[in-house]
């Protein structure tokens, strides 16, 4: 495991299955999603934000440029500014509620969307876990390939 330092702006690409184009839905399936190419990075996060936006102990997400990513369907927009300053896009599904992806500055440019939406078989694997220092005592994120930032 590499020792804990300061996340680093470049996103490391994250792994998925060749040629397949992930689909991720909301819990009722009228906001739909396609993903093509590679995506930038996927991530596990433990930050406050991330834990209540997911309603857990951590989140999972995927990230997508915007010009990769196809919706359909009515979405809801929610908007947050944090303590940074910096504001984040919310959009969840008109009909069910569920939280389909996000959009957060400095990386606006690009679709967060919740590994959880994602359907079975995506491939993804997460390339690093973040905000570890707010990790709760009794989680633990493995794998050989993913770095771990505080």
């Amino acid at each position: 495991r590499q020792p804990r330092r300061v996340l680093p702006c470049g996103a490391q690409k994250a792994r998925k299955v060749p040629g397949r184009i992930p689909h991720a839905s909301c819990r009722c399936g009228q906001v739909r999603i396609a993903c093509t190419g590679e995506p930038i990075r996927a991530s596990v996060c433990h930050c406050r934000e991330c834990k209540a936006r997911s309603g857990s102990a951590f989140a999972a997400q995927v990230r997508f440029p915007a010009e990769q990513v196809r919706t359909e369907g009515e979405a809801k927009m929610w908007q947050y500014t944090g303590d940074s300053g910096n504001t984040a896009d919310f959009f969840f599904c008109a009909t069910c509620g569920s939280g389909v992806w996000y959009r957060a500055r400095p990386y606006h440019e690009a679709y967060a969307i919740p590994l959880g939406n994602f359907e079975s078989g995506h491939g993804f694997l997460p390339d690093y876990s973040v905000y570890e220092d707010r990790k709760e005592p009794w989680v633990s994120i493995t794998g050989e390939a993913i770095e771990h930032y505080d």
